[in-house]
């Protein structure tokens, strides 16, 4: 599905709540309003992690001392090196920062429910707190209610407290149930193979 025609469907909220990473997701109608303050800061960490990274990568090998290099050659390879090695500790940090910011991002909008779109259109929907599958599967239903009802039908455990169940009908499409403790936090549809950018 398209944004512009999911959005025209006025079950959707016409403003985003985030566009990290190029995806853009939005919640239903009546759900939480964007937060401009979040999405800045979202940006700015994606913004720096991005420039640092490309700084990291375009660096060229440090070149080792030749043999009998004077002592102003050895000094000027070694300031290059300790500066290279922080531009790496900072880049590293960057990303730490952004995953951060994506964690958050992904937990608030499974909470409230939605859809995210990417490059190719649809790439998740995020069910509202109340519903439920067709196996009355949704938040606050056990561990052993959502394996009797998805064991037998291919359910596999993810990383994070996920589990992933193929979708009939829908190929690349997948229910994602996240399970905190023994009980289901959140029911999501998802085409992982869908990017966001």
């Amino acid at each position: 599905m398209a944004k512009d025609a999911a959005l025209s469907g006025g079950k959707l909220a016409s403003a985003p709540t985030s566009t990290l990473d190029g995806c853009t997701d939005f919640s239903y109608t009546g759900g939480p309003a964007p937060d401009p303050a979040r999405m800045k800061a979202e940006a700015d960490v994606e913004a720096k992690a991005k420039d640092l990274n490309k700084k990291a990568d375009e660096l060229e090998a440090d070149p080792e001392p030749k043999p009998g290099a004077s002592a102003e050659e050895s000094a000027k390879s070694a300031e290059k090196s300790a500066k290279d090695a922080q531009l790496f500790a900072d880049a590293a940090l960057a990303s730490a920062d952004l995953a951060g910011k994506r964690e958050e991002r992904d937990k608030a909008f499974v909470a409230a429910g939605g859809a995210s779109f990417g490059k190719d259109g649809l790439r998740e929907l995020a069910a509202p707190a109340e519903a439920k599958t067709a196996e009355g599967i949704g938040a606050g239903s056990s561990l052993a209610e959502l394996k009797t009802a998805y064991d037998a039908k291919g359910m596999k455990a993810g990383g994070n407290g996920r589990f992933q169940v193929p979708l009939d009908g829908k190929p690349d499409w997948v229910f994602e149930f996240t399970v905190n403790g023994d009980k289901v936090g959140s029911v999501s549809m998802i085409n992982p193979k869908s990017k966001c950018a």
